[in-house]
Parts: structure tokens; sequence; C-alpha cells
């Protein structure tokens, strides 16, 4: 809800319902974003760019002085100042615009490196675990609670041909060859705030930001950001990876990250984005044969449907995938 105040010189908020269904640790997610928006305040004031308008979401706390409240009926509520002047784009249809988003979420992730401890809390817990993913996926087609699994054949065995290789990230995770960093965890374009001359505002929806590796926020950005067909297209041939916006998106990342990531990070970023429309189909997939339990579907099929476009995207980057990684080594040696 946007709630208004009269006086034009005082500011608007926003009063925001938590979903505690899949957030079940509202406490703990209010707590990360307290956190990670104090150490941002606390950077701006320490740069030197002057005449910048980036914003930081602010929290403005209950009268018990927590940062949410919690009714009567057990749900929970937060107030945030609404940023005035704000526009974003759910659709990034040229290059400029992809490089405006890397760049948005490289600073991001720039303002974060030298984030002290403890740990951020997990606020979903294994959300981009692709271990975790992949045993649930298999233990679902053991169970086959729907009978849906004969009709996907194919599509099991696309999952069988690349488990293996897309445990990369949590491989070199696991043996501490990437570090784990705070990531956004859900770089969708439509989550950059931009003023009316289109420089970065401000990174939105914070509920998600976690400890994780470089690779998810890169990633999701190059799934969501660069496909030229819809999430669920029912016509394939339109689903592919556009080079163009995936060159544009990583020049404006890595001008902001390239100083601080290490060589195993900067290696598998091109691989991230396979990783990561593997990943969402097997989501897809998994809800599929669960009987359509988890996402929200518009017709009986719209799960198998959304797993095939994903899988597509996923054929074009395979098919394009020298040429994103001769990419990031060009801009690597470059910038």
């Amino acid at each position: 809800f946007l709630i208004k105040t009269k006086e034009a010189d005082c500011d608007d908020y926003i009063l925001q319902k938590v979903n505690h269904h899949v957030f079940q640790n509202v406490a703990g997610l209010m707590q990360n974003m307290e956190r990670v928006t104090t150490h941002i305040k606390n950077k701006l004031k320490q740069s030197s760019n002057e005449g910048s308008k980036y914003e930081v979401i602010t929290i403005i706390p209950a009268k018990n002085g927590q940062t949410y409240y919690q009714d009567n009926s057990g749900d929970y509520w937060r107030i945030l100042r609404f940023i005035k002047g704000g526009h974003s784009y759910d659709i990034v249809d040229s290059p400029q615009k992809a490089y405006w988003g890397g760049r948005a979420f490289g600073e991001f992730q720039k303002m974060l490196s030298d984030f002290p401890p403890p740990p951020l809390v997990e606020t979903i817990p294994n959300f981009h675990n692709i271990e975790i993913r992949l045993q649930s996926f298999f233990q679902i087609i053991q169970d086959d609670p729907v009978n849906r699994v004969n009709e996907i054949k194919e599509e099991i065995r696309y999952v069988e041909e690349r488990k293996n290789k897309m445990k990369t990230i949590y491989k070199l995770g696991q043996e501490g060859k990437i570090p784990l960093r705070i990531t956004h965890n859900d770089t969708k374009f439509n989550n950059i705030l931009f003023d009316e001359d289109n420089n970065v505002l401000c990174i939105l929806d914070l509920d998600t930001v976690m400890p994780g590796y470089i690779h998810y926020d890169f990633g999701d950005a190059i799934r969501t950001g660069t496909n030229t067909g819809a999430e669920d297209d029912k016509d394939l041939s339109k689903v592919s990876l556009d080079i163009d916006l995936f060159k544009a998106y990583a020049k404006g990342f890595l001008e902001e990250t390239k100083h601080f990531l290490n060589p195993y990070e900067i290696d598998n970023l091109a691989f991230s984005a396979k990783l990561f429309a593997f990943s969402q189909a097997l989501r897809f997939l998994t809800d599929y044969i669960a009987g359509d339990t988890y996402y929200k579907i518009n017709y009986k099929k719209h799960n198998f449907q959304r797993t095939k476009a994903q899988f597509a995207l996923l054929f074009s980057m395979e098919q394009q995938f020298e040429q994103m990684q001769e990419i990031i080594r060009q801009l690597t040696v470059d910038l």
C-alpha cells in the first residue's frame, strides 16, 4: 500500500505485508535488510561521488523499535520510505539498458564486498543449492504422485546429461575456491529503480539478500534479462540468448566487480547463465511432476511449457557458450 502524506514536503511511505509462508524467519529477514541498508548508507556517506542521487531502502521502525510489526492474526508488516521520482523497466530491449543493469548489480556487489561478520541469515535456505534441487527432482520422479513421469522422459534425459556439470559452482564453493559473498538472489531487471536520467536510484526487493556466490546474481540476471522470448513462451523458436545484451550486461557488471573477484569467479561467470537456465527448468519440471503445488499456473501444462522454454534458452546458451566465455575473457583484459 502507498501511504501518502498531506504535506507536499513530507515523505510518503510503502506499507508491505511480508509473506511469512515463503520467508519463515521474518525477524532474520528484517535484520538482514537493516544491516545491509545501513552498510550501504555508510558507504555512500564515505563516497566522494558528489551529486549522486543513489538512494537506499529506509525502514521505518514500529513503536516498539522493531523493524516489523506482527498483527493479532500472525501476519507481518513493515513500512518503508517511498522513493520518489523513480521508474523501472520490465524488459531489457537494448544493450544500453543491459549495461545499466550490469553496473547496477555490480555496484551493489561492490558496496557489500567488505560487509563485516557475522553472516546474514538464509531467508530461504538452499534457495540456489543445485545439489538440493537435483535431490528433490530425482525423489519426486521416484514418487511420481500424479503419474506424469512417463510423459517427460526426454526432459529427464536432458537433466541426466547435465547434472554433474551443473554442480560446478557448488563444488568450487565446497572446495573453498570461490567465497560466499552477499548476493541479492533475485536480479530481475525490474528490481532496479532508475531516476529520470536513467542513473541507478536504488536496488529494490532485498528479501532474498543473503549469503551466496557471485554467480547467483550474474547467472539469474542473464537468464531473465537476455532471453529473446518469454519465460513460458509457446513458440520455442523465439527463445534464445541475445549475445549483444549478454556482452553489454557483462561489461557493466565487470566494470564494478573485476577488481575484487578472484579468477575462479570470473572464469565461471558465463557458465552461471547456463546453470540458472538449467536450475529454473529443473524447478518448473519438479513442480510439474509434483502436481503443480508451488508455482501458480494459468493452464494445465503451464509448468511443462515453462520447462521447455527454459531448456530452449539453455540450448541457445550451449550453442553460444564459447563466444560467451570469450566475451568475459576479453572484457577482463580490456577493463
